[in-house]
C-alpha cells in the first residue's frame, strides 16, 4: 500500500505559477512511474505530465507543454509539479498517482495509487 499526499495548491491570478508536491508517507518513490492528473468540474481526469521511475523519460499534455515541468527527486521521495504561465482553464484540482510500470503512463487505469488531490484556481 502507497499513500501519497499532494500539496502546493491555491489561488493564483492568471500568469502566476504554482509548484504541487507529491510524497508518499513513509515510503520511497523511487520504484514507482509518476503521473499529475487533474480534474475539472464535469470533466474526465486527465493527464498532466508523467515521469519514468528513473525520471529519464517524461510526458506532457499539449495544453500545458512549455508551461509545466514535472520532476522527481528520490532521494527525498518526492514528485513535484510546477506551473508556470497559468491559465484559467488550468483550474481543476490536481491529483497525484503511482504506478508499477516500467514506463510512462498517460491514462488514470495504468496507475495503481492516488493523492487525495489539492484545488489548484486560477482567476483571469
Amino acid at each position: 500500500q502507497v499513500r501519497l499526499v499532494d500539496s502546493g495548491g491555491g489561488l493564483v491570478q492568471a500568469g502566476g505559477s504554482l509548484r504541487l508536491s507529491c510524497t508518499a508517507s513513509g515510503r520511497t518513490l523511487s520504484n514507482w512511474a509518476m503521473g499529475w492528473f487533474r480534474q475539472a468540474p464535469g470533466r474526465e481526469r486527465e493527464v498532466v505530465a508523467a515521469v519514468t521511475r528513473s525520471g529519464g523519460v517524461t510526458h506532457y499534455a499539449d495544453s500545458v507543454k512549455g508551461r509545466f515541468t514535472i520532476s522527481r527527486d528520490n532521494a527525498k521521495i518526492a514528485v513535484y509539479l510546477q506551473m508556470n504561465s497559468l491559465k484559467p482553464e488550468d483550474t481543476a484540482v490536481y491529483y497525484c498517482a503511482a504506478g508499477d510500470r516500467p514506463g510512462l503512463g498517460v491514462i488514470p487505469r495504468e496507475y495503481d495509487y492516488w493523492g487525495q488531490g489539492t484545488q489548484v484556481t486560477v482567476s483571469s
